[in-house]
């Protein structure tokens, strides 16, 4: 048991002979656990190097093992859910070294991706998919084994029983191994059930069912009868009722860090036919007595700084600000219902659900409850605010038009990890919510360009009656002072923080800040829009006269974005006055720091600037820095 992160890379002269799966296929059983212990420091070592994603893949150490040395991968598919387990999966697939380069600027993806490995079968950032995507492989009629790892929370949504439906009525060839450490389903472990267990999962009892399926299927009422004992019987003695009712074959619970069981039942279990559940129990953070202690404190891990760091800005991170607003709020707003899909913490929650438990409805990994939960209490009188990452509101598009825009029901969304998220990468950032919100009607969308106009914004959004969101990024703002007073601020009006001459800065977001360098080093006129929707229009129009150049800036993908709704408008009034529109470029951009993304999107100080330049340039229009020299 480890107490403290390895801060010297530790000794793995078994692991160091692991280069594939099939170098892991020579070892013997019982060279195993040794295996186990020895990628578990390694991995704590790696990610003490970069930071990341830990506790879920310390718990899956023993199975990544097992099933790599059971099925033949990568011709069988091993389809992984969420992605936090999958670091020993990479470990075990040829990437040792590289996973020192995790969630750096060209290196591995904190997540399984396909361009990076033939292991990694399917692309995964958001959850529960795994066993959609497993079944799909298993029903295209190759010959191999397919099976799916779901857990860490990921059973939770409802497309994981959408799927699990879906499979127990085909004849697919699929094993799903719920791996459940408490941040599932909880677990009925216990003598007389691991006995069982080992019964059931047996190749003599898998032949014997199917022998006797064939001939009592003959005598529909004997048959009949035969299940249903069997089942109950297992409901007794575990929490398997439910996927026998579906169709599965389930097996469980066994203990996910006996290697020798695991080695065993996956052995069994790869030769019997058509969907099979198989039920672990792990503990996330297993090897790391912090991390077994606090699984959610440790389920991801920051660098390790081997030098003193400058000190930290004192600034608030945004989440902060929601989650400090929230609880101001509430305190006189008593109709305020906080609600958020597994991202208590993450969204700055905590401190409301300690005082305010009873308004507090975290729903687990469910987006789409959570947004059509929002709009019932809406119907009865109380003003949901939803909490939520601009990347998870995708998964609630749906419901976001039909169950609340539609019906114009006064629901807030605090959007958070709007635009580029850093080292999370592409999976995860914010890229498209300027875009899908400001075409649907009755919504509000506010753009905060600092702390306190986050404040007042999500004052502004809630004191309105209907639809509104307020996206703001992750990290840290510029500095702004947060005034404790909240006053609603003009609906759908923007304000200039600057004036100069031949272009107009017309800024959605925070990104105002590296916008404010450029216009006071070129003379430009700076805007702090403030809201998408409605559009201040008023200003825009103003801007287009009185310039010769505007430039929109966002972080979000351009199609579409802010810089679209303001070049419509343009159109509609007949105004040809030529729009720079900034924003994040046509592709999924991949993992880096944040301000490394940013600058390589031109959205950095200096990338403003250059663009601003290039634009002035074309049009023959010298700015104030032009006319200086």
């Amino acid at each position: 048991m480890l107490n403290e992160i390895p801060q010297t890379r530790p000794a793995t002269p078994l692991l160091d002979r692991i280069d594939s799966p099939a170098d892991l296929r020579e070892l013997s059983d019982k060279e195993l656990p040794k295996l186990a212990e020895e990628l578990r420091a390694f991995l704590l070592y790696s990610v003490g190097q970069t930071g990341g994603h830990f506790g879920a893949g310390l718990g899956v150490v023993e199975l990544t093992i097992a099933l790599h040395y059971v099925y033949q991968t990568p011709v069988d598919r091993l389809v992984w859910d969420v992605g936090h387990q999958t670091y020993p999966h990479k470990i075990l697939t040829g990437r040792r070294e590289q996973l020192l380069t995790m969630r750096q600027a060209d290196g591995l993806s904190g997540f399984p991706k396909r361009e990076e490995s033939e292991y990694d079968t399917f692309g995964v950032g958001h959850s529960s998919t795994s066993i959609s995507a497993a079944l799909g492989m298993a029903l295209a009629g190759n010959d191999n084994k397919c099976a799916a790892i779901i857990g860490d929370g990921a059973m939770t949504a409802g497309m994981a029983f959408e799927a699990l439906n879906h499979a127990a009525h085909t004849e697919a060839d699929l094993l799903v191994i719920l791996n459940d450490n408490n941040m599932s389903i909880s677990p009925n472990v216990g003598g007389l059930a691991t006995y069982l267990s080992k019964i059931w999962g047996s190749k003599f009892y898998n032949s014997l069912r199917e022998g006797s399926k064939q001939v009592l299927t003959k005598i529909p009422s004997a048959w009949e009868f035969a299940r249903r004992t069997e089942e109950h019987f297992k409901g007794f003695v575990s929490p398997g009722t439910l996927f026998e009712e579906l169709g599965f074959n389930y097996i469980g619970p066994i203990d996910g860090h006996d290697m020798t069981s695991l080695v065993r039942y996956l052995r069994n279990l790869r030769d019997v036919k058509g969907p099979k559940l198989l039920h672990i129990i792990t503990q996330k953070g297993k090897g790391f007595e912090p991390a077994e202690q606090d699984p959610v404190g440790y389920h991801a891990l920051n660098k390790l700084e081997p030098a003193p760091k400058k000190p930290v800005p004192n600034r608030p991170k945004f989440q902060a600000v929601f989650g400090q607003w929230l609880c101001d709020m509430a305190a006189i707003e008593p109709r305020l219902v906080g609600i958020t899909p597994a991202m208590c913490e993450g969204s700055g929650m905590v401190e409301f659900a300690e005082q305010y438990a009873e308004r507090f409805y975290d729903v687990a990994i469910a987006e789409q409850h959570a947004v059509t939960l929002a709009a019932g209490l809406a119907c009865e009188g109380k003003k949901p605010v939803v909490a939520i990452y601009s990347t998870f509101l995708q998964r609630a598009y749906d419901q976001l038009i039909h169950d609340v825009a539609l019906q114009n029901l006064d629901v807030t969304f605090a959007i958070d990890r709007a635009g580029l998220v850093g080292e999370d990468g592409a999976t995860h950032a914010g890229s498209f919510d300027i875009s899908f919100l400001r075409c649907i009607p009755n919504m509000v969308l506010a753009t905060p360009s600092d702390e306190n106009e986050c404040r007042q914004l999500l004052y502004t959004c809630f004191s309105h009656q209907g639809p509104s969101a307020v996206r703001y990024p992750r990290g840290r703002g510029p500095g702004a002072t947060i005034e404790p007073a909240m006053n609603a601020l003009p609906l759908g009006k923007g304000i200039i923080k600057r004036h100069g001459t031949s272009a107009a800065l017309l800024c959605f977001g925070t990104l105002t800040a590296n916008a404010q360098q450029a216009a006071s080093e070129l003379g430009l006129t700076l805007c702090d829009m403030r809201f998408v929707k409605p559009l201040d229009t008023e200003l825009i129009g103003q801007m287009a006269r009185s310039h010769a150049l505007l430039v929109t800036l966002e972080e979000n993908a351009i199609a579409g974005g802010a810089g679209s709704a303001v070049t419509e408008f343009l159109n509609t009034q007949q105004l040809n006055t030529p729009v720079l529109q900034l924003g994040l470029s046509d592709d999924f951009v991949s993992h880096a720091s944040q301000s490394g993304q940013l600058a390589n999107q031109g959205l950095d100080a200096a990338g403003i600037g250059c663009s601003i330049r290039q634009r002035l340039s074309q049009l023959g229009v010298h700015s104030l820095e032009t006319r200086a020299r």
